[in-house]
């Protein structure tokens, strides 16, 4: 249902046992909930309701309790298994709960996270919504688990924290979260992961790729639309508005010029030369240099007639260059000073990701 809420009508004529049922009547909500942002499948549901009332991560833990297992005396006990699956349940009706569901999905919106292809790690976006239901449980501050759900998502998106051996690393955050303040357990973590060393050597190394589906690349993109950044060259139109409405990436330095200068896709695709921008304005852009395009554009400026951008002042230029992470020195460039560029936009791109994340 939270993928096709059509299928609602067909629950409903062909499981009448279910329809009586409390679980039925929780999530009837999703028949007129068309978010795509976080679609869970039935191991999700069973992930986070799961860690969230048993504060274990493995998956195994969960069959061998609901079986009855103590697991300090080894044997099996049928009260234990009752407890279990009462808990269980009480994890699954929190999971479904209407109003836990849509206040975390607002929590990610306002991280910038307002479409499904910038969370490419469900692992990810499922131990936020653990965070969310822990902390709550937990009886914190509503404001404060918005700021803390933002923060973890996106740190554990920057640092991979769960691409790797996502059980093991869901009860080792679990049982922590369960004896140790919140905050106490993210200032570790900065403290160890997201140093200096990390924001100014290895994110800009991790940006130098052309893999489109980069995680860095996304959060770069979240941290656009938080901040209500405008498309390169565009006067009014918002990045957030251009990833919604399906807009298309571009090349800072246009592809044909670069595939004309030799260039092969690894190197004319790097991250460091994409950015959102309006189709109409990639069309007038071209196959040019940036120093001629940009030439162009001061031209437009100086008449006033608008044919490329709607810029029409220096400084909104160059407001709108620092905004994309550009440098401004891309106005005089031309093929040789590509990878020049590539290097100073990752640095730009990382520092933008930084006050970002600090902003969270």
């Amino acid at each position: 249902m939270a993928i096709a809420p059509e299928f609602y009508k067909h629950i409903v004529d062909n499981d009448k046992e279910f329809t009586k049922s409390e679980f039925f009547k929780k999530m009837q909500w999703l028949n007129d909930e068309n978010e795509d942002l976080y679609d869970p499948d039935y191991n999700d549901l069973i992930r986070v309701a799961f860690t969230t009332q048993f504060s274990r991560g493995r998956h195994s833990d969960l069959v061998s309790l609901l079986s009855g297992r103590n697991f300090e005396t080894r044997t099996y006990e049928d009260s234990i298994a009752e407890q279990s699956f009462s808990k269980l349940k009480t994890g699954v009706l929190n999971f479904i709960n209407e109003t836990n569901f849509k206040r975390f999905l607002i929590a990610i919106k306002s991280a910038g996270f307002i479409s499904p292809k910038l969370i490419r790690s469900q692992n990810a976006i499922n131990f936020a919504y653990i965070v969310y239901l822990k902390l709550k449980e937990l009886k914190v501050n509503s404001v404060d688990i918005e700021s803390y759900v933002r923060r973890w998502l996106v740190y554990s998106i920057l640092t991979g924290r769960y691409s790797g051996s996502p059980e093991s690393a869901f009860d080792f955050d679990i049982r922590q979260i369960s004896y140790k303040p919140f905050d106490e357990i993210l200032k570790e973590r900065e403290e160890a992961e997201l140093s200096d060393a990390f924001w100014n050597a290895s994110l800009p190394q991790s940006l130098d790729t052309s893999v489109a589906s980069s995680p860095y690349f996304h959060v770069f993109l979240a941290a656009q639309v938080k901040e209500n950044d405008r498309g390169f060259l565009s006067k009014d139109v918002l990045v957030g508005d251009l990833i919604s409405l399906r807009g298309d990436i571009h090349h800072l330095f246009p592809k044909d010029y670069l595939k004309k200068k030799g260039l092969d896709r690894s190197k004319y695709n790097q991250i460091a030369n994409y950015v959102y921008m309006q189709s109409e304005i990639n069309i007038k852009v071209g196959n040019k240099a940036p120093k001629e395009y940009f030439e162009i554009i001061k031209t437009q400026m100086q008449d006033n007639n608008k044919l490329v951008s709607g810029l029409s002042t220096h400084q909104q230029l160059i407001d709108n260059l620092q905004m994309n992470a550009v440098p401004t020195d891309i106005m005089q460039m031309s093929i040789d000073d590509y990878n020049d560029f590539l290097a100073a936009r990752r640095k730009l791109m990382a520092a933008k990701i930084k006050n970002y994340y600090h902003s969270l």
